[in-house]
């Protein structure tokens, strides 16, 4: 089954977070002004587009993305709809039966547009406080969402950050599910290895798990 490229590109017209540096690309060496070859210069913030967050992100002395172990982002994984048009709880998350170790991601009505390119939504849909602390209590090693944050704009967004965070999961923000549908899947996505970083650009990508992954999961 083909692989699925869940990733946003980075470009200069990327929605950032309030606050956050935009995407700036420059080529200052370049073929076209009489160089050997073509050198781009990259510069935007940790937790731009895709990207990654470690512990030391919202927990002081917490792991960093570099310390990440390579199991956290790559094996099944599994894609969960959620229908609640504000936040991701703990109400609604009751009925998946959360497994120790599972890697979940979260597709939600962010997924119905092209998020990347649009003015940045104060009301995307987020990991709620109490939605965090099901992850936490059911063991989750992993979790992903389809905006630049797993919490709100306003509210309980570093609460829920915190919670996770301070639990040791490792967060991957910033997902495009809208080709993917719910279920159990291949995940690989690997951040940069930032030294001491507490986030990182990531790629990710997603295929449906086969039958014989589905059937060891299931076991």
């Amino acid at each position: 089954m083909s692989w699925i490229d869940v990733s946003v590109a980075l470009s200069p017209d990327l929605v950032t977070w309030p606050g956050d540096p935009k995407v700036q690309v420059s080529r200052p060496i370049s073929i076209d002004r009489g160089h050997d070859c073509n050198v781009s210069r990259l510069d935007f913030g940790a937790h731009t587009g895709t990207h990654m967050d470690a512990p030391e992100h919202f927990i002081a002395g917490g792991a960093t993305i570099d310390q990440m172990p390579i199991e956290a982002t790559v094996g099944l994984a599994r894609v969960i709809e959620i229908h609640d048009p504000k936040s991701v709880g703990a109400s609604e998350l009751a009925q998946y039966d959360l497994k120790a170790g599972e890697r979940v991601l979260f597709k939600t009505k962010n997924s119905h547009r092209d998020w990347a390119s649009a003015p940045f939504d104060e009301q995307f849909v987020h990991i709620a406080a109490d939605g965090a602390q099901a992850l936490v209590d059911a063991g989750v090693q992993t979790v992903g969402i389809d905006y630049l944050s797993v919490g709100a704009y306003e509210g309980d967004g570093v609460q829920t950050h915190q919670i996770l965070l301070a639990a040791g999961l490792w967060l991957i923000e910033g997902l495009d599910l809208s080709k993917v549908q719910p279920g159990l899947c291949e995940l690989v996505c690997l951040p940069l290895k930032v030294l001491g970083g507490e986030g990182a650009p990531a790629r990710a990508i997603l295929r449906p798990a086969v039958a014989e992954a589905t059937s060891a999961a299931a076991s």
